[in-house]
């Protein structure tokens, strides 16, 4: 780490955390909570100033080849600059056509390009690579909504990333070999604990905190010329490695697989190489399906077909979780009280509420194979496997 990347580094870890702090004190005390308009002008200016020095320092020192780890946490950096100057509105895409931050755009489009990865902060920044020091991480604020959003967050993708390793080491051996009982069980387990960790966050998250407190720092920003919609908690492979493993989701269905487009720069770079590798594979559904006629009254089928099932199961009580508490409950349901005025720039991914909730709606049923006449879901091929147990 050069000195210049260090002292931005300290920067983002105690002088940019106050700034944010002081922020959103100042929003959280007026009646419309959602307006940043003429609030903390002077807070605002010196957060811009501060950033926009120490990043220019690191621009014109250029490229220092210091390795993919370093240069990916220099690019959350800036990333998690530009989403705070995004928050308060210092920045607002609609009303640009450039970014005005124009030496963060420089350093950050040179890292993203340099690497493989989108030229922003990305949910990997705060949660799965995100470097401690002295026990403490970066955020944004100091608040305790955000450090609880990002602690369970981060349990739930390191859970997920666990159910998706054990769904891939059965690929190897086969769905009837004695280990893929064991690998099944650990993928259970791993999905019951994302529901279990996910239960504690809706229960203890305050949902205004969150709507007014967390959620503005995830917006769509531009860099340079481009507008790159918002961090997603789901950017990261193992939620659609299990997807498309499960076979609950298909490659070769278009608007899934644009959901993975849309993704793929979102994610790391190994995670990207993972997820590409399992496009290609055969589902677990589609191999039971194979065997089922010859192999049903087979004491491995039985056993290895009903945890399957279950693997199944809990990955659509899981997403029907996450719809219900998580979508419904901080932000859906906070929506209806905001003003009219702020509900363009809601959304993180970028489309209108309406429209985001229907599409997440639609991912929901394919996860729990509901049956559906609009998409394409695997209900028949789970109802026929169940009835071959009977």
């Amino acid at each position: 780490m050069t000195e210049n990347t260090w002292k931005f580094d300290e920067w983002i870890r105690t002088q940019f955390v106050e700034h944010n702090n002081e922020l959103e004190c100042l929003y959280w005390q007026q009646s419309d909570k959602a307006n940043v308009e003429g609030i903390g002008e002077e807070i605002k200016k010196s957060l811009v100033e501060q950033g926009n020095y120490y990043i220019s320092k690191l621009l014109q020192e250029g490229n220092t080849d210091e390795g993919f780890d370093a240069d990916f946490d220099l690019l959350g950096n800036v990333g998690l600059f530009m989403a705070a100057c995004r928050r308060h509105e210092i920045t607002e895409p609609s009303r640009e056509r450039v970014s005005p931050l124009h030496e963060a755009s420089a350093l950050s489009m040179q890292i993203g390009a340099s690497i493989g990865v989108t030229p922003r902060f990305a949910t990997a920044h705060l949660t799965t690579h995100n470097r401690a020091v002295n026990g403490r991480y970066k955020r944004f604020t100091d608040l305790d909504a955000e450090k609880l959003f990002v602690d369970y967050n981060t349990r739930g993708i390191l859970a997920f990333k666990r159910a998706a390793d054990a769904l891939l080491k059965i690929k190897p051996i086969g769905v009837s070999h004695p280990m893929a009982e064991d690998l099944f069980k650990v993928a259970y387990q791993a999905l019951a604990d994302v529901y279990q960790s996910n239960e504690i966050l809706f229960s203890e998250l305050d949902s205004d905190a969150f709507f007014y407190q967390v959620r503005p720092y995830y917006k769509p920003y531009r860099v340079g010329q481009h507008i790159y919609r918002g961090a997603n908690a789901g950017d990261f492979a193992g939620i659609n490695v299990i997807d498309l493993l499960l076979g609950l989701c298909l490659a070769n269905e278009s608007s899934y697989s644009q959901l993975l487009v849309d993704k793929f720069l979102y994610m790391m770079p190994e995670d990207q190489r993972i997820l590409r590798d399992c496009m290609r594979m055969t589902s677990l559904m589609d191999e039971f399906i194979s065997v089922m006629d010859r192999s049903r009254h087979q004491v491995w089928y039985k056993k290895h077909l009903a945890l399957f099932l279950s693997v199944c199961e809990m990955h659509g009580k899981t997403a029907q979780q996450h719809h219900n508490q998580l979508v419904e409950k901080y932000i859906a349901v906070p929506a209806n009280s905001m003003n009219q005025e702020h509900m363009d720039k809601l959304t993180a991914s970028g489309p209108p509420l309406n429209v985001l909730l229907g599409a997440l709606e639609k991912l929901k049923d394919r996860r729990n194979a509901v049956k559906r006449d609009d998409i394409v879901t695997r209900f028949d091929d789970i109802q026929k496997l169940k009835h071959s147990l009977s």
